[in-house]
């Protein structure tokens, strides 16, 4: 507004002395008038211009910002959509430990009936064989036979623990479990490995032989604790006590005075079991092991 003023007054103010002047300054006032008003319209279509080019560039800039509206609506979207996945993430897990346990309770049932079914059918069997026995050979009778019970095992072989013919795997285990959880350490202990060398294909072996070093571990006798956690590690690799194995194989190594055993045990736990309860334990034994460490 403040240049065409200006423009408008200079030009009032050469149109006044043009018509006060001579014929040829008036010619030449026309010509510079005339020059101005050009330059004048230059200068108003160069405005234009840049109107026009500063609209097209704040349309472009709506652009870009509705464009980025846009990204980061649905960046929250997504966000939100991970958050509600990470949070069912447990459920899920829960859900799928439930069904595993689920299956290996069956397993276990099924594994005690087929146990308890051949223990039924091996002495028929042998009763069957020795009727067979006896009327191939009706000259050896079980009067003129030598009790073997009595005999006792052959030389170099150890008497292997037995159980009563009455108790189903289930109840042996039971009554172990029974021991450990009265403080009963040792019963339990017997308890447990006579049902791993009698059941040792039932899926409860590998818990039998967890319960063994816990029942070491209650006692502090941390060596032998440890001696059946890496057992059960190197045998049942794919069995649920793996993660408490671990962290009370590291437990037992630190009260041992083994501490950078027991961290590489932890960080091992934690690698393998990132989602376990054992791996929060571990994570807080690091911290207390670093930290002493720190201090002295």
């Amino acid at each position: 507004m403040r240049k065409r003023f200006s423009s408008g007054f200079i030009l009032f103010l050469t149109l006044s002395l043009v018509l006060s002047s001579s014929p040829d300054k008036q010619e030449k006032a026309y010509e510079l008038i005339y020059k101005d008003v050009q330059q004048l319209k230059q200068q108003v279509l160069a405005l234009d211009k840049k109107i026009d080019q500063n609209t097209t560039d704040i349309q472009g800039i709506r652009d870009q910002l509705r464009e980025l509206l846009e990204l980061t609506r649905q960046f929250q979207s997504e966000q939100a959509s991970a958050r509600e996945e990470q949070r069912r993430l447990p459920e899920q897990y829960q859900i799928l430990l439930e069904k595993i346990e689920t299956v290996n309770t069956q397993l276990a049932k099924f594994s005690e009936d087929l146990i308890e079914i051949k223990r039924v059918a091996l002495p028929l069997a042998e009763q069957v064989t020795e009727g067979e026995a006896l009327e191939t050979n009706p000259s050896e009778s079980p009067l003129t036979q030598e009790p073997k019970d009595l005999a006792g095992p052959p030389a170099g072989e150890e008497e292997q623990p037995s159980i009563s013919p009455n108790l189903s795997p289930n109840e042996v285990y039971n009554m172990a479990r029974s021991d450990y959880l009265k403080g009963n350490f040792e019963l339990a202990i017997e308890g447990f490995m006579i049902y791993k060398s009698q059941f040792p294909e039932s899926p409860l072996a590998d818990d039998a032989l967890y319960w063994i070093g816990e029942c070491y571990f209650s006692q502090k006798k941390y060596d032998e604790a440890v001696e059946h956690f890496n057992e059960l590690i190197l045998n049942y690799p794919a069995g649920d006590k793996i993660p408490a194995a671990y962290l009370k194989k590291g437990i037992s190594l630190s009260e041992q005075g083994k501490k950078e055993e027991a961290l590489s045990v932890f960080k091992l736990l934690i690698t393998k079991f990132p989602l376990e309860e054992e791996t929060k334990i571990a994570q807080q034994k690091i911290k207390e092991l670093e930290a002493n460490n720190e201090r002295y």
